[in-house]
């Protein structure tokens, strides 16, 4: 909870099961999530002594897909989530079909089960009578900030904002609706899908649900990534900010829909006092989650334990990691990547691999932010940060020494709910403008380069054989199973 000075009042969360039902598939129990929402109100409630709620903002996971029956509200199949691979096979079959090029035009978004068109088709394909039930209305679709809508307002309202809709591959960039012709290549019913609204304004009141009282402003949705930039006030285009979670996305402003020539996608950031604004992004697939893999790998009690051996050295030894557990987001987008160690030799030790995986993350972020400079034919000095990750002060000065840019860190953990929340107050005057929420920034945490020249060319050319040998490997052993050869 976050009140009208700008501050954290109260806060609450809840670790939500995953499931791995096969190899790269992963999934998450709708009815869980909508609970795990539930708990954490109550919980912020109380530990407020019921104070007055003026409005809701949704920040949530983007690409992951809930359907449900809408007579019931039962899901009718698992939301399946952004990081889950089981419709690789489709999306091969689309970049090699005569759809791939209209897509990327019509959306913004390369081909890839990141998105969450070819999750929706797959849900569909896979409930009793799917596609007639949600072409009839009978199934409704959605990403989860639809499906919190829905049961905040008890089946009142159906609807998503802008930012959520951008990243399905069923919506418009340029004209920020549902396309008839990305509805039909992937035949998702448009009847199923919810109303495509601006981020920030009234979607509805609460329906009274205990702990939730009726008649509350749900004044906000927006997916996280683009949220926490929100969070950021980086409000014009140039500045470029940093989520370190699970996965990684780096966003920027940009003037207009920008076709990227470097693997990122074009996006919509929020939709506000009637205009909308436009973005680049890049996601990565695995930073965070590195760490959490090395972990295990390592047999430590914690990551925190991982994190603490990989910041007790001062390099990796010439050890790299390129986590490709499930392929390379962007900019490279390759399912058929696989992960790596390289540059083992007899004097490496577990506290290396573990510097390796740190370091990681801060390679992909580079890689990505490369390719930002050359779409938006700018220099990009600094880099706003937040998410988990970036809480390690040993990541974030690499991160500034391989990318030779200014990190600025903000103190606060919460970037993506405050963002929700400043969305949510414009729309019920709690807020005036956005340079009320200027001042509300908070503290940041300055990291500026120290490396030398030479060496982060040495240690970038090493990051760049591992890449190559992360996805040249599995692209042989592809090619062998097809009958090909060089």
């Amino acid at each position: 909870m976050i009140s009208k000075a700008g501050e954290v009042v109260a806060r609450a969360s809840r670790r939500v099961s995953i499931s791995y039902p096969a190899p790269g598939w992963v999934e998450q129990e709708a009815n869980e999530l909508w609970r795990s929402v539930n708990e954490v109100i109550a919980e912020c409630l109380e530990k407020t002594s019921g104070a007055t709620i003026g409005a809701i903002g949704i920040s949530n996971q983007r690409e992951s897909v809930v359907a449900w029956d809408r007579r019931t509200a039962m899901p009718v199949g698992p939301c399946i989530i952004w990081q889950c691979r089981r419709t690789t096979g489709r999306c091969r079959e689309l970049l090699e079909s005569e759809y791939a090029a209209l897509i990327r035009e019509l959306s913004g978004l390369g081909i890839d089960p990141l998105f969450s068109a070819a999750k929706a088709e797959w849900l569909l394909h896979h409930t009793e009578d799917g596609r007639r039930r949600a072409r009839d209305g009978e199934i409704l679709v959605g990403t989860v900030d639809s499906w919190l809508l829905w049961n905040l307002t008890r089946g009142a309202v159906h609807a998503t904002d802008v930012s959520n809709a951008s990243r399905t591959q069923l919506m418009n960039l340029s004209r920020a609706q549902w396309d008839g012709q990305l509805l039909n290549v992937f035949g998702v019913p448009a009847a199923c899908l919810p109303e495509i609204r601006p981020s920030s304004g009234i979607f509805a009141e609460t329906a009274a649900c205990d702990p939730i009282p009726a008649g509350i402003p749900i004044a906000a949705l927006a997916g996280d990534s683009h949220a926490a930039l929100f969070g950021h006030a980086a409000f014009q285009p140039g500045a470029v900010k940093a989520t370190y979670g699970t996965g990684s996305s780096l966003m920027s402003l940009t003037d207009g829909v920008l076709t990227s020539h470097h693997g990122l996608s074009s996006t919509i950031a929020w939709g506000l006092n009637g205009a909308i604004s436009y973005a680049l992004e890049g996601n990565i697939t695995n930073s965070g989650a590195t760490l959490d893999w090395m972990s295990r790998f390592l047999r430590h009690e914690t990551t925190a334990a991982t994190a603490a051996v990989a910041g007790s050295l001062s390099d990796s030894g010439g050890v790299y990691i390129v986590p490709a557990f499930a392929g390379l987001g962007a900019p490279h987008w390759d399912p058929l990547a696989r992960g790596v160690i390289t540059g083992l030799t007899g004097a490496s030790t577990a506290e290396h691999a573990a510097r390796a995986a740190l370091e990681s993350i801060a390679y992909q972020v580079n890689d990505v932010l490369i390719g930002m400079k050359k779409d938006m034919h700018r220099e990009l000095p600094e880099l706003l940060t937040d998410g988990g990750a970036s809480a390690n002060d040993v990541l974030m000065q690499f991160q500034a020494d391989i990318s030779d840019c200014t990190i600025l860190r903000s103190a606060s953990s919460d970037l993506s709910a405050r963002g929700a929340a400043w969305l949510a107050g414009l729309a019920v005057g709690q807020w005036n403008s956005l340079d009320e929420l200027q001042e509300l920034r908070g503290q940041i945490d300055r990291f500026t380069p120290s490396m030398r020249a030479a060496r982060r060319q040495e240690l970038l050319a090493g990051w760049y054989d591992a890449l190559a040998r992360s996805r040249s490997a599995n692209h042989a052993r592809d090619r062998l199973a097809t009958g090909q050869s060089r």
